[in-house]
């Protein structure tokens, strides 16, 4: 028999600089659920996209009482408790989106495998606040829409990960020559450029 038979339609929303996770039903785009979160600092933020809950666990310690893993190919993020109740309303976390472990308890009787997450950063999609210049190392929504982005015009055979490893760096020196850009492995506004890559409000 199932808990809520209302709500077999859901979706999560997180506003990452609004600090909020809403828990809506699709059949009529009702908030059900508002719950105040932390997310993730400065250099370690949140996974800007659209993803889907893979997992679900009761984990303990940091993670407080229960986790909801993600779909996210550059690194392991979830929804999770905390025992740190003090960080939730900032970015304080890895990336991972943080709660208190009454409301992420609430959230995970509703919530099933397979349900989606879309986490929004900011005005401008992936690049969520705006652009930032990219180093090899990054991982991020803003890395996995310029490789996208290159794989489209030919220049990243590469698998699609949001991650500036190694083997991406040549790649991004092909494009740069081919394109008359100073050569350089930082991924900048002139780069973006040449990607026709354009922030729109």
């Amino acid at each position: 028999m199932k808990k809520h038979p209302d709500y077999d339609n859901l979706a999560i929303y997180i506003d990452i600089n609004m600090k909020t996770l809403e828990l809506v039903n699709l059949d009529n785009n009702s908030v059900l659920k508002r719950y105040l979160i932390a997310t993730g600092k400065a250099k370690t933020p949140s996974p800007i996209g659209n993803w889907t809950i893979t997992e679900k666990a009761r984990w303990g310690k940091g993670f407080g009482t229960r986790w909801m893993g993600l779909n996210v190919p550059w690194g392991k993020y979830g929804i999770h408790g905390t025992n740190n109740p003090s960080s939730i309303g900032r970015p304080a976390s890895h990336g991972c989106i943080r709660m208190q472990n009454k409301d992420v308890e609430d959230l995970y009787r509703y919530v099933k495998v397979g349900t989606p997450v879309n986490i929004l950063g900011g005005t401008f999609g992936p690049f969520g606040n705006g652009f930032k210049v990219l180093v090899p190392g990054d991982r991020g929504a803003d890395v996995f829409e310029v490789q996208k982005r290159m794989k489209r015009m030919g220049y990243y055979p590469g698998y699609i990960d949001g991650i500036y490893g190694e083997g991406m760096k040549a790649y991004v020196i092909k494009f740069r020559k081919d394109n008359g850009l100073s050569l350089s492995h930082n991924i900048d506004l002139e780069f973006y450029k040449a990607l026709n890559i354009y922030l729109f409000e």
